[in-house]
């Protein structure tokens, strides 16, 4: 077998025309590959590696944290350090209500520990959701995203569960004192980059306080910087119960975090004990990982550069006149073309020119940006001027 061949047979696949980049190191904004061919990576791995590839504070700090141990046991039971630290330094960046930390394996394994929450702190079954949503692809996760197409092969799913139309104030009224949660993601990501206004999260807000159910806010997509603020709720003066995390919070490894208040997790803890658990929350290794990531966020990204060089970019390749729309919040992006056909024609030609770009699972016809938040402004000129071309060459 070639290493195609190989890897089609012994990995477990998503979809039936994988990438296929035969991966041999990452830095930067560059994945390089085993010919070293460089690929500019204007989709962070699709927005985990917000402050780049391979960042020497976070490898130092992982190598650090390895020489003294790994995984020593199931979460919460021990004090660790970096577990610890992390945490603490998480906390600093939310408003005091928010003040603490539940820490998982995925963004999704977040959002499941969010609907359990939910149940547990009132009591109540009701789980209100917004069509276009996604929140993961678990039971739980897949019971509360719109995506019927994806979720149609795999039910039953959750019972009790809500839809709403996203942005539509007067939809608000059918939360009542049933509902015990409300999840919806600050930016929807997979639909393609939908901005509320800030009105309606203000107005959800409001409602959830009046009718007595927790209001989520899934960030694992478009927080860590990548909407030009740390945290994209910062944009609507609006705060949540809970907060759900994962994607670039890991510095480039796998985790999750449930944020809120000590009150609302402590309900975890009885009737009954372990309400919610996890054997690898919490490692060591990955605490030191999220902890350095956030040390550069703070330090090196500056958020004001975000936004001025997503615009550049959207300007660029708006020179198009095949893109439809486009909508961008920070450095997170979707061009609509007209037809999924030529947005997959632009996404290879994309790849055969050695930049990477994606589309969205529930919004075909777009593509989908959302470089690390370190690229400079020459690089996202080059970025721009690829793209262009591959529009214009496909055409």
């Amino acid at each position: 077998m070639n290493r195609i061949e190989e890897f089609l047979s012994y990995t477990g696949q998503t979809n039936q025309t994988p990438y296929l980049i035969d991966v041999e190191r990452a830095e930067g904004i560059y994945i390089i590959d085993k010919n070293g061919k460089k690929y500019m990576d204007m989709i962070s791995g699709v927005s985990v590696n917000n402050i780049g590839h391979s960042h020497p504070h976070v490898i130092q700090a992982i190598k650090n944290q390895v020489e003294n141990y790994m995984h020593v046991m199931v979460y919460g039971e021990y004090i660790q350090d970096a577990h610890l630290n992390f945490c603490k330094k998480l906390c600093s960046f939310f408003p005091e209500q928010l003040n603490c930390v539940y820490t998982v394996n995925s963004g999704t394994e977040a959002n499941e520990a969010a609907l359990k929450l939910a149940k547990r702190v009132t009591n109540r079954t009701e789980l209100v959701s917004f069509r276009g949503s996604y929140h993961g692809s678990t039971h739980g996760s897949m019971s509360v995203s719109g995506n019927e197409t994806k979720k149609e092969p795999f039910r039953p799913l959750l019972p009790d569960v809500r839809f709403l139309q996203h942005n539509n104030i007067a939809m608000l009224e059918q939360i009542t004192t049933k509902t015990a949660g409300v999840i919806i993601e600050t930016i929807q990501g997979d639909a393609g980059v939908r901005v509320p206004s800030k009105e309606f999260l203000q107005a959800l807000r409001k409602k959830c306080t009046e009718v007595g159910a927790l209001l989520i806010f899934d960030e694992i997509q478009c927080g860590m910087g990548r909407t030009g603020k740390l945290f994209a709720f910062e944009h609507f003066d609006v705060v949540p119960d809970v907060i759900t995390l994962g994607k670039a919070l890991g510095g480039g490894l796998p985790i999750g975090a449930l944020v809120s208040s000590r009150e609302y997790l402590w309900e975890f803890t009885y009737d009954p004990i372990l309400g919610h658990i996890t054997t690898f929350g919490g490692n060591p290794v990955i605490a030191a990982s999220a902890l350095a990531g956030l040390e550069v966020m703070e330090k090196e990204v500056q958020f004001n550069e975000v936004e001025r060089l997503g615009a550049i970019l959207q300007s660029i390749i708006c020179q198009s006149d095949e893109i439809k729309e486009t909508r961008r919040i920070g450095m997170l992006f979707a061009f609509d073309m007209e037809s999924f056909e030529r947005v997959e024609r632009v996404v290879k030609k994309c790849l055969e020119d050695g930049l990477i770009s994606f589309w969205f699972l529930s919004h075909p016809y777009s593509f989908r940006l959302s470089p690390p938040l370190t690229i400079t402004e020459e690089e996202v000129r080059k970025a721009g001027e690829i793209i262009l071309n591959a529009i214009h060459s496909t055409k």
